[in-house]
Order: C-alpha cells, then structure tokens, then sequence
C-alpha cells in the first residue's frame, strides 16, 4: 500500500501494519494512516481495526526529530502542518465507528503511545517493550489535548506518573494498571489482537450506533464531562442528546 503501512484483511478483521522501521511520525505517515482508515471505514458488516507494526522492536518510536529539526525538503513531507493533522487523526481514531485494537508488539514512545491509546483496547508483548510519553524527559511540555488523552485513558495515578515523571511502563505494570487488557509472547501480539478483534467485530456491525458512543464519551459535550451530575441529567433526560433508536 505504500512505504509507511500495510493493510490486510483477516476475517471480519482490517490488520493495518506500520511498516517503516521504528515507525516514527511524519506527516507523511499520518497522510497514509488516514488513507488507510478511509478504506477500512468503507467496509461495512461486522468489522473490527487491528494497528500492529512489522518491526519486531518497536511499535512506534514517537517523533521523527531527525525529519522534525531538518531543513528543506524531505519524505516526512511538510514540518507546519504535522501537529494540527496528527492529532486530528488520533482523535479520527478514538472515534473510530467500529472496535480497535492496538497490538503493541514493542516500544510504543510519544507519538507512538498516544497511537496506542487511542485504540479502544491494547494488547501488549509479555517481555519486552515498554510504552512512555517521554516529552518531560526531553525537554518537551506535553499539550493540554494530548494531556486529556492521558487522563481519559489512563488511571488516575497512572495518569500522572506518565505526564510528570515519563514513567516507562512495561506490559505487566501496564496489565495490572488496567489500560492494557491482555498480555501475549513475542510472536502471539498480533494473532491474539485479530482473535480479540473478531471477537468484538460484531460491534462494528452497527457504525451508527457504536460511533454515536463513542463521539459521547470522547467528544464535545461528552456525557461523562458534563458540568451537571448524573442525577440531574436522568431526571432531565428530555434535555440531553438522544441516541439512535432501533430502526
């Protein structure tokens, strides 16, 4: 499909594979990933998305700083629009209207953990690999965008021991802190992500439906942000955005 992703199907399952080395972000792999989502979005049936990454180390290594610091023209395409257009893709992905899951075969960093989380579910090598938002570590402040992602995705005190101290967090620390749900060996992380995908394909059979909640829990005026508590927005039910019925 191009030098940055593959894409496959297996079942009811889409496999997209980073499929550059380390996998580190231009914007010329956020092109190509949305164009990949484009074509799985036109699927339709039960369906599920499967990210993994064809280098047995790495997820993703984060930022391409090499690309980011350089002058003139380059593959990674161009430097001003990369920040605005990747996090649009990371919250196309949290949006994404049928189930994903991340199989997180190495180290996922910056960039590359963000990658991760905005998937519904993660699967992670048992060993080896770790997944770090390093920017502190850096040097770099973490935006107040990527700083919500963190907290809506992560436990509490996970959340802060990832933004304030770059905790580095191995798949059994991540396992049992809840935001990885199942651990595999080495060459079992993407078979195990597509059997988990295909389990949970039957979702995607209804895009309506499941893009509706997740548009309400991540997006504008999600329902577990509002201001008002739940037992006024039960009793005022009138007042908040209806889902789709059965038709």
């Amino acid at each position: 499909m191009s030098e940055y992703v593959t894409l496959e199907q297996h079942g009811h399952v889409s496999v997209l594979t980073l499929d550059n080395g380390e996998n580190r972000w231009t914007t010329s792999m956020v092109r190509e990933l949305n164009a990949a989502l484009d074509e799985v979005e036109q699927t339709d049936g039960p369906h599920a998305l499967v990210t993994a990454s064809s280098d047995p180390k790495f997820f993703s290594n984060g930022l391409d700083l090499d690309w980011i610091t350089s002058k003139g023209e380059h593959q990674g395409g161009d430097r001003k629009v990369f920040g605005d257009e990747a996090m649009k893709l990371f919250s196309r992905l949290i949006t994404f209207p049928v189930p994903t899951i991340a199989a997180v075969n190495g180290h996922a960093f910056g960039a590359g953990f963000m990658w991760a989380l905005c998937h519904d579910q993660r699967v992670m090598r048992r060993d080896r690999g770790m997944m770090c938002a390093n920017e502190v570590e850096i040097g770099m402040a973490i935006p107040e965008p990527e700083l919500a992602l963190f907290h809506h995705k992560l436990p509490r005190h996970a959340f802060y021991e990832t933004v304030q101290f770059a905790k580095r967090w191995t798949g059994e620390a991540a396992f049992s802190a809840g935001f990885v749900q199942e651990l595999a060996e080495e060459d079992e992380v993407t078979d195990k992500a597509i059997e988990r995908g295909e389990e949970l394909s039957r979702f995607g059979g209804n895009r309506n439906v499941f893009g509706w909640m997740k548009e309400h829990i991540w997006g504008p005026e999600a329902a577990i942000n509002k201001v008002d508590g739940p037992a006024h927005m039960l009793a005022h039910n009138d007042e908040y955005p209806h889902p789709p019925r059965f038709s």
